[in-house]
């Protein structure tokens, strides 16, 4: 019984959730000690991606999105006055 007691406590996530120090991940220690050498420069948001060539204006999308549906709108408005009744 004491046994099955120890193991419920080693595995009790509130327990661990409510420690006063966390120790920080492998991988955080790693950046923490890399950067204290050498920081990181800014970084934007969303950079480019290497090897990708500039993108167009998101005008030129639009233009051709309208241009088309004005076509569309004009084309069966032709069809329909053409259509003998």
């Amino acid at each position: 019984m004491a046994q099955h007691d120890d193991e419920e406590r080693e595995f009790d996530l509130k327990w661990a959730d409510g420690a006063e120090h966390k120790e920080p991940s492998a991988r955080a220690r790693m950046l923490a000690a890399r950067w204290k050498e050498n920081p990181p420069g800014p970084v934007p948001f969303r950079g480019e991606p290497e090897g990708v060539g500039p993108r167009r204006s998101s005008w030129i999308s639009t233009v051709v999105v309208l241009g088309s549906v004005v076509a569309v709108i004009v084309l069966l408005g032709y069809a329909n006055f053409r259509a003998p009744y």
